[in-house]
């Protein structure tokens, strides 16, 4: 029983859950771990154990744990409330090399030569083989893990003090985890009839263009086939050969965009094929994941991208399509939780291009955010050296594509793609946004030069990120790795802010005794449920919170809105 446990103060514990989803996979037990001894506690032991519930309730007793988020959102299903965790191994394991591609303790243990630990594999099995094997087996395997955990939280606690991340880990991603565990135990109330109908509607939809595209081609044929496609349009339509495969002509989305003026089943193709992911990946996808309560529990993945930034599955919030108004309208059914509640969404405004400017103390750049001009007119005047009156809808959207171009590290040829120009073309676009803006040329060349030096960049809260390809002799690698170098501290840095902002939110809801509740972070926004009476305080609250989270050189802007659903408060 748990009264055997001998508690120091400083415990190591961890739950065990094969599934990946947290929310609903069973829990198999517990490992305990300290400088008196390990332990192996039995999932209905550990739960019966008011001892045991009380302990992990207790902030003034130290936990250090692994995947803080998990073990919280895991427990509250019983009604727990862990506290008093200090250390997080999956954190720190992410902080100290995002490029691992595995955070598990025994992937840890091994890296750092501790190799008496078998891989979850190994023991469980995986895939369709995947079991419980008998508890004699799981306890062993569970306490190594635990003894694991005890003995390497000193090692990664050493290597972020090293590195100058200790703030980074225990003011942001710590504080973070158990905000992102409300978050996903929240969830989001999702309205399922809303979602049909888009279903239904869509089939219809589908199903109109299918016939058009049969009538366009004079025959009918199945549209999903690679094959019987590339045949009517290359070989019967007589369309001009872009790119070959092994087995025939490639009809990809960026062959199709080519030919899109060529001929009208073109576009109705391309038009087919995004309704059809729209539908089977999304709306389908959406209802697949609805649990009981009528809401979605995302689980955000803190440990994953290499620029800091959240990503989320089940569902994958990050990549609802916005192009389409068909895709904006899956939106619709993103609802609040109770009645007479509404959505509010908060919404950084190009939030990259002001850490640019900061970043890179370009003084053009910081001139035109400080005096709020539309940084893309801005733009459009300093590479096609017009006036503010000449900028035309094309040139605007031609700086756009360049200035986020520079923001996400494009290459020449990426940005003839997008623009649809030359790479001679594209080049002197690039060139000419350099001259425009020195201190960005400046940065981009330093930074660089500095990656080569060092290995790694860092973020304005000391992110890391190592870019071992950055001296490789082969061209495309290096030149790869040269414009993650530029991307990175931007990217990532903005990164940092949100997540900085979404711990002060918290903060400052607690404090102010709000019952709004923070629902979603997607990209640069905000999602929040709230009473409607609350409204009016949080649209001026949240922007303030969100814009004085940091001090950069430029202000920081957020657009606030708020709806009877996410995509009303657009």
């Amino acid at each position: 029983s748990f009264d055997e446990v001998k508690l120091t103060g400083t415990d190591a514990f961890t739950v065990e859950i094969l599934e990946e989803n947290y929310h609903t996979g069973e829990i198999i037990g517990f490992g305990l771990a300290n400088d008196q001894g390990n332990y192996f506690i039995p999932t209905d032991v550990a739960l019966g154990s008011d001892q045991f519930k009380q302990w992990l309730e207790d902030s003034t007793k130290k936990k250090i744990t692994f995947d803080a988020k998990k073990v919280m959102v895991s427990l509250r299903r019983y009604g727990i409330q862990v506290k008093g965790i200090i250390f997080d191994l999956l954190l720190a394991s992410y902080l100290i090399n995002p490029a691992e591609n595995s955070h598990d303790i025994p992937a840890i243990s091994h890296r750092l030569g501790y190799q008496n630990l078998l891989f979850d594999e190994e023991v469980y099995g995986k895939g369709a083989k995947m079991a419980v094997p008998e508890q004699a087996i799981v306890a062993d395997h569970v306490v190594r893990k635990a003894k694991a955990l005890f003995q390497l939280q000193k090692d990664a606690e050493a290597k972020l003090q090293e590195n100058e991340q200790e703030s980074l880990f225990k003011e942001l991603e710590l504080p973070l985890a158990s905000i992102l565990a409300d978050m996903e135990s929240t969830g989001v109330k999702v309205d399922e009839k809303q979602l049909e109908v888009m279903q239904s509607e869509l089939r219809a939809r589908l199903s109109a263009i299918e016939t058009e595209i049969h009538e366009q081609a004079g025959v009918a044929f199945n549209i999903n086939s690679p094959k019987q496609l590339s045949e009517i349009l290359f070989e019967k339509l007589n369309l001009p050969v872009i790119k070959k495969t092994k087995t025939g002509y490639s009809t990809s989305a960026d062959v199709l965009e080519k030919l899109e003026d060529k001929h009208p089943i073109v576009p109705s193709i391309l038009l087919y094929r995004q309704l059809g992911k729209l539908q089977s990946t999304y709306i389908e996808g959406l209802l697949k994941v609805i649990h009981d309560d009528k809401k979605i529990h995302t689980r955000f993945n803190q440990a994953l991208t290499q620029t800091g930034r959240l990503s989320s599955v089940d569902p994958n919030l990050q990549n609802i399509p916005i192009r389409l108004e068909e895709g904006r309208k899956i939106r619709k059914a993103f609802i609040p939780s109770e009645n007479d509640w509404i959505i509010l969404a908060f919404d950084y405004s190009q939030i990259e291009l002001r850490v640019l400017a900061h970043i890179a103390n370009d003084e053009k750049l910081i001139e035109a955010f400080k005096s709020d001009r539309d940084i893309h007119t801005q733009t459009a005047m300093d590479v096609f050296n017009v006036t503010a009156d000449e900028v035309d809808s094309l040139m605007r959207r031609q700086a756009k594509a360049v200035n986020f171009g520079i923001v996400y590290g494009i290459s020449d040829y990426g940005l003839s793609q997008n623009l649809k120009i030359t790479r001679k073309e594209a080049q002197a676009f690039i060139d000419q946004y350099f001259v425009s803006y020195p201190g960005v040329k400046q940065y981009m060349d330093d930074i660089v030069h500095k990656a080569k030096h060092d290995g790694y960049v860092t973020t304005l809260m000391n992110r890391r990120r190592y870019l071992p390809e950055i001296t490789s002799r082969n061209f495309n690698q290096r030149s790869f790795a040269e414009r993650t170098a530029m991307n990175t501290p931007i990217q990532g840095s903005a990164a940092d802010i949100i997540k900085k902002a979404m711990i002060d939110l918290d903060h400052a809801l607690k404090a102010g005794h709000f019952e709004a509740r923070l629902l979603l972070q997607v990209h640069d926004e905000l999602i929040i449920e709230a009473p409607r009476e609350e409204a009016d305080k949080l649209l001026e609250l949240v922007p303030k919170v969100m814009t004085e989270t940091v001090t950069l050189k430029v202000p920081l802007k957020v657009d606030a809105s708020q709806g009877e659903s996410w995509y009303d408060a657009k």
